[in-house]
Formats: structure tokens, sequence, C-alpha cells
């Protein structure tokens, strides 16, 4: 019975109508149709006269509302008979709220997905090696905890298990399963393949990526679209021209019923429902994607977006350097070259000395340990390796150690390159280019871009001209600003003409003018939560092509909402036309306009798919793919 308790506290107008909608049957059934028909005809009365005071006060707010067809409608066929037609729309617009939540709650099902996920619980391994099972909240950095199978990652963490399948689709929008090894980061959220694992947790509860995500679904799902005015402006014509086609229908015919049986068709809820259920609808698919919206109104700005801004670092590039060439002087292989300067540059904190560590790593070769390392910080790094004294660093560190810069074999650099020079034993042994290499799917977004309707796009960066010059032609964009500091940035963004604007950033630098944008875009949710918090759509991963399409999905749903209010309107235009000629009694138009409703509601939960010619959507935030292989042991 609880179904029972939760339709009556929830709709309680629902079930008052088929409550006397039975009450006047079994009237009618027992010969009393007169007292049936004041009971029916006193109910709906009611029901109209609590509407038009709700209608007032709309009024009195300046809102214009459309509910004045309804409460019309319903005074018209209690005046002429029609107490039954009455009582089905009463039943419309009692019902029209539990169909609008149903549909809204198909529409934001990855979005509910994602906040019922929310892990509560955490299994704590004790230094006895128990297992005890605490609050999420209650984990702290540097707890060891196991995943069992199947279970959420609680918090962010390192991976102490050898290997571990995890499925983050959750978090990025990608089906596949992605294979984890010790030391590699987990995300929360992601959840475990079909063997437990261990980590050690990195970040509390609050601060870790899941949390931050489910504080970013929850605001987009309690959000409002501001487009759903547009069903305000539609109402006022709409609403004249049914009053004026059922006047003109009384006055030529001369039968009161006429006015009754046109108003009756004339339903509000194409405009009512299916604007805010396909707004929920595309917000729920830009989550499926990996994109947090967070309002209705930032994805209809989306759809009119007129210019792309872009930062540079980290989002049309990766933002960290990566090595690109390797050459050594005198026959020393390139190989042989790295695993040097990788075995020096491990001891390093510097953010180079970790691209060449991971250069090397990445190539297969055996780093050796370092004995008497010594740094200069920011120019390089030596030590003995393998019975050799190397050293690895800038141009004029290692100069110094040779014997000058006459030695220093020079190396030509392109714009947004630099050079790590090696020396072995005292002489020059050859440098490693290094580069903030160009994202591969930037100059797709840009072109995407263009395909969508957007005329204009610039790139701003603090770097220096022959670097922003080199990164803009590498990706198509129409322009670029170099030597921009955070200021600057903002100041471009309010210049630009053609609006609305988007921007898109991923660091905290970006923070200001991703609140300035029309549509501020933080790129990699995992990165800076200042971006994240500033901007109107959050990326949870670094996927600059995302931009792109979460333009697609906001074109999509805008488009899909104003077929849906189209088709309604259209509908019930004709059928107003229909009821104008007396071809639709009122008792016919009352069910005719629930069929309108249903139409058009599944029209809007359109909006949640891809439209003909998008690409296909990414993996559902629900889907749990079985991974592959299962190689986490606990």
């Amino acid at each position: 019975m609880q179904w029972w308790r939760t339709l009556l506290r929830q709709y309680p107008l629902v079930l008052a109508t088929l409550a006397v909608a039975a009450l006047g049957g079994v009237l009618t059934a027992a010969g009393a149709g007169q007292v049936a028909q004041w009971a029916v005809s006193g109910y709906a009365l009611a029901i109209a006269a609590v509407q038009a005071v709700a209608m007032v006060r709309e009024l009195r707010s300046g809102t214009w509302g459309i509910d004045i067809l309804a409460v019309t409608a319903i005074v018209a066929t209690v005046v002429v008979g029609q107490h039954w037609a009455a009582l089905v729309i009463v039943l419309m617009l009692t019902g029209g709220v539990a169909l609008e939540d149903y549909a809204a709650g198909r529409a934001r099902r990855e979005l509910s997905a994602l906040l019922a996920a929310a892990p509560q619980t955490a299994h704590a391994l004790r230094p006895d090696g128990s297992v005890q099972d605490v609050p999420v909240d209650d984990v702290r950095p540097g707890d060891q905890l196991v995943v069992k199978p199947g279970e959420v990652v609680p918090v962010d963490g390192d991976l102490l298990s050898a290997a571990a399948p995890l499925d983050e689709s959750s978090l990025t929008g990608e089906s596949m399963p992605v294979e984890r090894v010790t030391g590699d980061s987990l995300l929360s959220g992601a959840v475990n393949g079909p063997a437990g694992i261990r980590m050690r947790a990195t970040a509390t509860a609050d601060a870790s990526q899941y949390q931050h995500i489910v504080a970013l679904v929850r605001e987009a799902s309690e959000s409002k679209a501001p487009f759903v005015r547009l069903a305000d402006r539609v109402a006022v014509p709409f609403t004249a021209v049914a009053l004026l086609i059922a006047g003109a229908a009384w006055a030529v015919s001369g039968d009161p019923s006429r006015f009754a049986e046109v108003l009756v068709v004339a339903t509000p809820c194409p405009l009512l429902i299916a604007t805010p259920v396909a707004f929920m609808a595309g917000m729920s698919r830009a989550s499926k994607n990996g994109i947090i919206v967070k309002n209705g109104g930032a994805l209809e700005r989306l759809a009119r977006v007129k210019t792309a801004a872009f930062d540079k670092t980290g989002t049309l590039t990766h933002g960290h350097p990566e090595v690109v060439a390797v050459a050594p002087r005198d026959g020393l292989p390139a190989d042989e070259l790295l695993r040097l300067a990788a075995s020096v540059e491990q001891y390093s904190n510097h953010s180079l000395a970790s691209s060449i560590v991971h250069a090397a790593t990445a190539r297969g070769l055996t780093l050796s340990p370092g004995r008497g390392v010594r740094e200069s910080t920011g120019h390089g790094v030596s030590a003995q390796v393998d019975g050799h004294t190397v050293a690895v660093g800038k141009e004029a560190y290692v100069a110094g150690l040779v014997g000058g810069t006459s030695r220093i074999e020079p190396v030509e650099l392109e714009p947004g390159q630099l050079a790590v020079h090696l020396a072995v034993d005292g002489v020059h042994a050859g440098a490693i280019t290094l580069a903030d290499a160009v994202r591969a799917e930037s100059l797709h977004t840009v072109t995407r871009l263009r395909q969508l309707g957007v005329r204009h796009t610039v790139m701003l960066t603090g770097d220096g001209e022959a670097t922003a010059r080199h990164v803009a032609d590498a990706v198509g964009v129409d322009e670029f600003r170099a030597d921009c500091l955070p200021a600057d940035k903002v100041a471009a963004v309010r210049a630009l003409p053609d609006r609305p604007v988007m921007m898109v950033g991923d660091g905290v630098n970006d923070a200001p003018v991703l609140a300035v944008a029309d549509v501020g875009v933080a790129m990699g949710a995992k990165g800076s939560s200042a971006a994240s918090e500033s901007a109107d759509v959050v990326i949870l991963v670094d996927d600059v092509d995302r931009a792109a399409r979460a333009i697609a999905i906001g074109h999509r749903t805008v488009n899909v909402a104003m077929q849906a209010i189209g088709i309604g309107v259209g509908i019930s235009l004709a059928l107003m036309a229909a009821a104008a000629f007396g071809m639709i009694p009122a008792i016919v138009g009352a069910g005719l306009q629930e069929l309108v409703d249903l139409t058009t509601i599944l029209w809007a939960l359109r909006a949640s798919g891809p439209g003909r010619g998008e690409p296909a959507d990414l993996a559902a935030a629900t889907r749990r793919p079985t991974p592959r292989s299962a190689l986490a042991t606990a």
C-alpha cells in the first residue's frame, strides 16, 4: 500500500477527481442523473475557482499564464450542460502534474542514477588486516581501503593492488573498462571490476572527484530553463486565437455549445510540459556524454553560440610538456641518451623531469639508480649513473660543466619547444626536445564548431606571440591574443562583438573569464574546482571536442522543444477548427486533448538522444559493462 500513500500525498487532486467521477457514475446508474450532474459540475467549478485564483496571482507577478483557457473551458462546458467533459478537463489539469513528473523522471534518469550511486560507506583496512566499514566522510588521506567487486570507488586515491579494470563511464562517458596498475590514480565514482582491490586514499570524500560531480549534477537537476518563458510568449497569441475561434463558432452557429467545444480542445499542456521535459532530457543526454550542464539557460545559450574562445594551455594543448625529439651526439643511441637523462631526472621535482622519466618508461627503458645527486633549482641536476657523471639541464648549466657554450651542439627549435641538454663525463652528449603538444582533437573541434554555426573562434593565452601563433595555426582558430593576463582575457571576452560567447578553459586562472562569458565551459573537473564552480558547463574529462558536442546537444534540445510546441499547437488548432464546425463533441474533445498532451511529451523526450546525422552518444552513465579481464586482486 506504500504506492497508494505516495499517490495520495503527491497527487491528492487526481484521486479526488477520480473519486468524483466514480461517485457520478454510481449516481447516474442509480437513476440520480441530476444529482450526479450537480456533484460533478460543482467539483469542476471548485477546481476552476482554485485555478483562477492562482492565475490572478501569476498575472499580478507579471507572468502571463495559459490556464485561462482551461478555466474558461471548464466554466463553458458546465454552463452548456457538458459536465462530464468538464470533469475530463479537470482530470487533465490535475493529472498534468503527475504526467510531467513521470516524463521529467524519464528525462533525468542519467542524472538521477549518478546521484543515487554516490557511495555512503567505505571499507577501511586496519593495521591488523581486518576490514571495518566506516562512513565515507570519515575517510582521511593516507587511509588504506578495500573496494569490493562491483563497488564504487568511494574517494580519490592510488591503487595498491597489482592491476584493476575499472568502469569510469559515470565520470567520462567512456564505455570500455580502463586498466589501472599499481600507483595509478583512482577517481571516486569509478566502478571496480570483478575482483577486490586495495587503494590508499589521497583526498577526503568532500574533496574527491565524485562528490564534486554529484554537487554539479544536483545543481543541474534542480535548475529550470529560462527557455520555458517562451511558452508564456506563445500563450498570448494562442489564447487569443482560441477565444477568437470559439467566439466566431458561437456567433455563426448560434449554438453556445460550440464555444465550449472549441475551448475543450484548446489544450495548454504542450506549452506547459513539453519545454521543461525537452530541456531535462537534453541535460540528461549531456550528462551521459560526460558533460554537466548546470542549468537549462546554459543549454539554451549553447544553442545560440556565435563565438568560441579557448584558453591554450591545457585546453587546446595537453598542458604538460612531452618529449618530441631525442638528438644524441657521437653515435650514442637515442634510447641510451633518454635512459641516462631519465635516470638522473627521476630524482628531480622539476615539471620537465617527470616528462622525461615518463617518456623513458613508456619506451620500456630500465632506469639506473643514481648516486651523489646534486640539483641546481631551475637549472639542472647531476648524478653518478652506471659509473658515469651525467648532467641534465638548461644549455647554460650543461655548458658550464663541459667547458663553454662553443662546445654545445645547437638545437633548432620550433615555437613552443624547449631543449634539455645532457653531458656525460664532461662531454656534451646531445639534447632532448620537449613541447606542450597540441591535442589531436583540437583541429576537429574548431572545424566542428564552424559546422554548428559558430562564426568566430579565438585563442587567448599568456604565452608569447611566436608560441601562440604556432598553436593557432595548428588548430585553425580565426585569431589569437598572446601575452594575456587573467584580466586581459576578461576584457577580451567582454569586447567580443559576435555573441553569445562560449569560453573554454581549465585552470584556476581561467575562473574569472569563465564567469564573464555567456557560456563558461570548464574542461576536466578533476583539475580546478574554481574553474568548475565559475563555469556554466563542466566537461568531466580532458577532451576539448566535447565542447562542440555540448553545442550540438544544445541545438538538438532547443529544436526538439520548439518542434514539440509546434506540434502541440498545430494539432490543437486543427482540432479547434473541426470543433468550430460541430464535428467534435465536448466529451470527445476532452479525450483528444489527452492524446495531444501525450504526443507532445513523447516528442519532447526525443531530446534525450542524437538527431539524424549526429554522432552516436557515448556510453550511458548507468551502463556497467563487464570487464574483459579480471586482473585485480586484493
